[in-house]
């Protein structure tokens, strides 16, 4: 039976060569992004800032009213197709800044990432999935360890995922693209008696599926996590799920899981995701200043 771990555990991110979170306070953040530093709203950097002086080449400006929208103010020299990024095992990517605040990929995700290549550490004949894809940096990340199915609703996300591919030099990998609403692709997946090494899923509050489905995360993850029980047995690695933007606890979608994984060996742990700032001043050492920006809940299933 797998073990529910009631501590909670934080996966906190760091900088890397392309990407690196240089400040936060007063419900912003700070960050670089390549040769480009953004200043996007943060409503958990409750305190204050470390610098008074914030220098950046654009500013995301949230609208107003709560229902999430807003705009950029670019300078003219940050490209609009995006730029290129990279992360490790060969992994690129375009950064752009998008209408909804973001920019191409969730940074948060890196541990993610290396935690899942932990689990499968030594595979090459891996079988995973990705859910809710989005541009498909977890999917390129998963496929050096053997087969990926990439789902998303978007098709603009896929194509991007694609491209990213190509960019990393992976268009080759056995990974399938799928344009697909996800919890009815797991359903399917259940009813072919298929099975999965590993699953990874980000899903959104809410969103709409390629023909008009409705996502309401409350009403649907819990039928999702249920089916995706059922593509996982006992030789399986991992579940990974992660939920951004809710009010509710990591111990309630840890609880969630306990539910469906009770037959299954393993542990079940769950917490928050986290981005380190970036130590200041010259000893890049020294991380006594450098403070945790909380971004995201998560629950994990591994054996």
């Amino acid at each position: 039976m797998a073990n529910l771990v009631e501590q909670p555990v934080v996966m906190a991110g760091g900088a890397w060569e392309d990407y690196g979170l240089i400040d936060s306070g007063h419900g912003r953040k700070l960050e670089r992004y390549g040769r480009f530093r953004f200043i996007r709203p943060e409503g958990q950097a409750l305190w204050a800032p470390r610098s008074d002086h914030w220098q950046a080449d654009g500013e995301f400006v949230p609208a107003s009213d709560e229902d999430g929208g807003g705009r950029w103010q670019l300078g003219a020299h940050v490209p609009e197709d995006g730029w290129p990024l990279a992360w490790q095992d060969g992994v690129r990517f375009t950064a752009q800044c998008t209408p909804f605040r973001h920019l191409g990929f969730f940074p948060d995700m890196a541990p993610v990432w290396e935690w899942m290549g932990e689990r499968l550490a030594g595979r090459d004949d891996a079988e995973t999935m990705n859910l809710f894809g989005y541009t498909g940096v977890g999917s390129l990340a998963l496929s050096r360890f053997g087969k990926v199915t990439h789902v998303d609703a978007s098709k603009k996300s896929v194509a991007q995922a694609r491209e990213n591919a190509a960019l990393s030099g992976m268009e080759n990998r056995p990974i399938r693209w799928l344009v697909d609403d996800a919890a009815k692709f797991a359903a399917r997946e259940v009813r072919r008696g298929n099975r999965y090494d590993g699953i990874i899923l980000d899903p959104p509050k809410f969103g709409r599926g390629p023909k008009g489905e409705t996502w309401r995360l409350e009403d649907a993850l819990p039928g999702l996590i249920a089916d995706c029980r059922k593509l996982l047995d006992g030789d399986s690695r991992f579940l990974f799920l992660t939920v951004y933007a809710v009010r509710m606890s990591s111990l309630a979608i840890g609880a969630m899981l306990a539910e469906h994984f009770a037959d299954l060996p393993g542990r079940i742990e769950h917490g928050d995701l986290a981005m380190r700032e970036e130590p200041i001043g010259r000893d890049q050492d020294d991380r006594t200043d450098a403070r945790l920006l909380p971004t995201a809940i998560f629950a994990r299933w591994s054996r």
